[in-house]
């Protein structure tokens, strides 16, 4: 039986270290392991092991990590892979809490049993695994560098998650270059036990870290991912860049749901709903987490653009309108803050112009200005070199304003000249202020702040509905009854009649059907659900029935109705002769409206996700959807609706009347019940859900349920 796994505070602070494959060759990881271990100024016992012995810069070296005859908390182990499993057993003895495995040859390369055999050994005898395939890891707190990096990591307020050994310790040298102090670096690499989710959970409790950048391939337990993202406090910032943005990452195409459901669509949504930032590059996140670590998220969104060159400050807002950046338009605020400084040429709407003729007197002003009014939240401030402006005070005035806002409102900086604002920008950065030279790469970083700033607002306007207790009516145990009839049937496919059924239990609004046996009944049926009427072959063994003529639309009266149903019975023996049909569905005839797609998946990495988009035929097309984690609350199906290209159609474009968003929402919510708490349902789709104007609801046209057995049913 598994022991208990010890706390990862063991991991970042260890009492002793152990680096077996010590190696007294430079050229060797075991050295240049042990040597930045030395380097680092760590100061707990340092135990080289080498079956050779002898002495290894100035250490003793053990031939066997179980001569130590001490406890070692943290064990580094760099050896080839067919020598690992036995190294991991011997660590055992000294009772190891952590072992990081460097070497390289496991499941990368489809070694997954060794893999396997290594973190089932280490669980049970009360180990924890980082890696395989690692560069190792680096802790302020210890201080350690455990690592075959650079030997020499700034400290600071920044941790750095990398599932790519080399790219996390060329970020090593870049935070180094950028003047950017790190926290922690650490390596996932297979994540065969540890991943991002173990060192989530840790940097959400340590005071030395306020912002994590977090770089990933894939996914392993996206759904407790989504858990931690969610529980991270607002004093801490998550930066993710994804890579895997291609085709290949989607998901096997069961329904359309499934075939537009790539992790990368996925993940944006998850990123938005949880609040994490997503940079579309390594500059992004190095311009955001610089940003994040040094100035407060915005209490409010007043915001100006001060400059000195009209030029810059309207390219500067072309820039904030990309990046969801607001700006005040509160003239009044504006005249009562710059009155005094802006000439009369000048302009004192937002951005605020102080003019090629502004000196250091004036600029300087213009920040103290803003600090000071409590009707201005957040600033940037823009510089453009001018023979009027001695450029050299441009330093002292970033350097004093900075300070003074610090910890009060978020600035920016940009400036933009020669070699002069070059050298200015080299020793600002050296200060760690957030300068840019480009306008959008300032107002990019502004747009991060606003972004945690708008969740937060978000989070705190939203009432906290406990969604996984509440069904909203939803009779969960008959729909699973159903499901269990199918499965038990050896059916993977509910049938149009079960299908039906769940939505009547999930009380999703959909046209008055029934399911005839025989022309008789149909028109009955007919008559009973009232003219115009569509009549549909109901089998699982007919999949596009309107192609081989399964499907009777707009059917006004009882002899339309007969010659109908004899007609869709005739073409169905004629294409498919075979075919099991187990009756006609006539339903009622409905009202053009706008189609939309509702649907749920079982994400491999994520699990249970919703998708809503434009329907219909064009679905796969325009592919005009977004995602988000099941269940969902009212905001976050909000949200999904507001996201889409299409959404303008919905809330009354062109003169077109506002549809019934709120249906929308609704039947959201009840598909993320559905897809996260029928554990059987492994695809849902309604496509389309015709939307009707405000007031008027929505109705589900067509519906499509997969299943999949659950282990240990039948």
């Amino acid at each position: 039986m598994p022991k208990k796994m010890p706390d990862m505070k063991y991991l970042f602070n260890p009492r002793s270290v152990a680096v077996i494959g010590a190696s007294s060759h430079p050229e060797k990881i075991g050295y240049k392991v042990l040597n930045n271990i030395i380097l680092s100024g760590y100061k707990g016992a340092i135990y080289p092991i080498n079956i050779k012995g002898g002495n290894i810069l100035g250490l003793q070296v053990y031939k066997n990590i179980a001569d130590v005859n001490e406890k070692v908390d943290l064990v580094v182990i760099c050896v080839p892979s067919k020598f690992v499993y036995e190294e991991v057993k011997k660590c055992s003895k000294v009772s190891a809490k952590f072992i990081i495995i460097i070497s390289s040859g496991f499941s990368e390369i489809g070694n997954h049993a060794e893999e396997e055999k290594i973190v089932n050994f280490a669980r049970n005898h009360g180990m924890r695994i980082l890696g395989p395939n690692v560069f190792g890891m680096f802790s302020a707190t210890a201080p350690i560098n455990a690592s075959f990096g650079p030997t020499y990591i700034p400290q600071g307020k920044i941790a750095i998650i990398s599932q790519s050994g080399a790219l996390g310790g060329a970020m090593i040298g870049k935070t180094a270059t950028q003047h950017m102090g790190l926290s922690a670096i650490i390596s996932v690499g297979n994540k065969a036990d540890i991943d991002e989710a173990d060192l989530l959970e840790y940097f959400k409790n340590d005071k030395n870290t306020n912002v994590i950048l977090l770089y990933i391939e894939g996914v392993k337990n996206g759904e407790r991912l989504i858990k931690v993202f969610k529980a991270m406090p607002s004093n801490k910032h998550i930066v993710v860049i994804k890579s895997g943005r291609s085709k290949k990452g989607a998901l096997a195409a069961a329904s359309h749901t499934g075939s537009l459901a790539g992790s990368d669509n996925i993940f944006n949504g998850i990123a938005e709903q949880c609040g994490i930032l997503r940079a579309e590059s390594i500059d992004e996140a190095f311009n955001w987490i610089r940003t994040l670590s040094e100035n407060p998220v915005p209490k409010g969104k007043e915001n100006v653009i001060v400059t000195n060159g009209g030029g810059l400050g309207v390219m500067c807002t072309d820039a904030c309108e990309k990046h969801d950046v607001p700006l005040t338009d509160d003239v009044d605020v504006l005249k009562k803050v710059f009155r005094d400084i802006v000439p009369s040429f000048g302009s004192i709407r937002n951005p605020v112009d102080l003019t090629g003729q502004a000196t250091h007197i004036e600029y300087k002003k213009a920040l103290q200005n803003i600090l000071k009014s409590n009707k201005l939240d957040a600033a940037i401030a823009l510089y453009c070199e001018t023979a009027l402006f001695d450029s050299d005070k441009m330093f002292d005035i970033i350097i004093e304003a900075y300070d003074k806002f610090k910890g009060k409102k978020p600035i920016v900086f940009s400036l933009f000249g020669g070699e002069k604002i070059d050298k200015i920008m080299e020793k600002l950065k050296e200060k760690n202020i957030p300068v840019f030279e480009d306008v959008y790469d300032a107002s990019s970083a502004m747009g991060a702040l606003y972004k945690r700033y708008n969740y937060f607002l978000e989070m705190e306007e939203q009432v906290k509905e406990q969604l996984e207790k509440k069904n909203r009516g939803i009779k969960i145990d008959k729909i699973r009854e159903i499901i269990r009839d199918a499965l038990r049937s050896g059916r993977k496919l509910l049938l149009p009649e079960e299908a039906r059924l769940v939505l009547d239990l999930a009380r999703i609004p959909q046209p008055k059907w029934r399911i005839a046996r025989n022309i008789e009944e149909a028109v009955n049926y007919a008559e009973e659900i009232g003219y115009p009427v569509v009549l549909k072959v109901i089998s699982e063994d007919i999949i596009h029935k309107s192609d081989i003529g399964g499907v009777a639309l707009e059917l006004d009266n009882r002899e339309e109705v007969i010659d109908a149903y004899q007609a869709i019975i005739r073409n169905c023996k004629k294409h498919h002769p075979r075919a099991k049909i187990r009756g006609v569905e006539v339903s009622e005839m409905l009202p053009k409206g706008v189609e939309v797609i509702v649907g749920g998946t079982k994400d491999p990495s994520f699990g249970p996700v919703v998708m809503f988009g434009l329907g219909g035929i064009y679905v796969e097309i325009l592919k005009d959807i977004s995602f988000r984690a099941a269940p969902l609350s009212k905001l976050d199906a909000e949200k999904m609706i507001s996201s889409i290209n299409a959404y303008p159609i919905l809330v009354g474009a062109r003169g077109e009347k506002r549809r019934d968003i709120e249906s929308i929402v609704d039947i959201i919510m009840r598909i993320g019940i559905l897809i996260s708490k029928c554990k059987e349902i492994s695809d849902i789709e309604i496509n389309p859900l015709l939307v009707y104007e405000y007031g008027m609801g929505a109705k589900a046209v067509d519906i499509r349920i997969l299943l999949k057995a659950q282990k240990g049913e039948k």
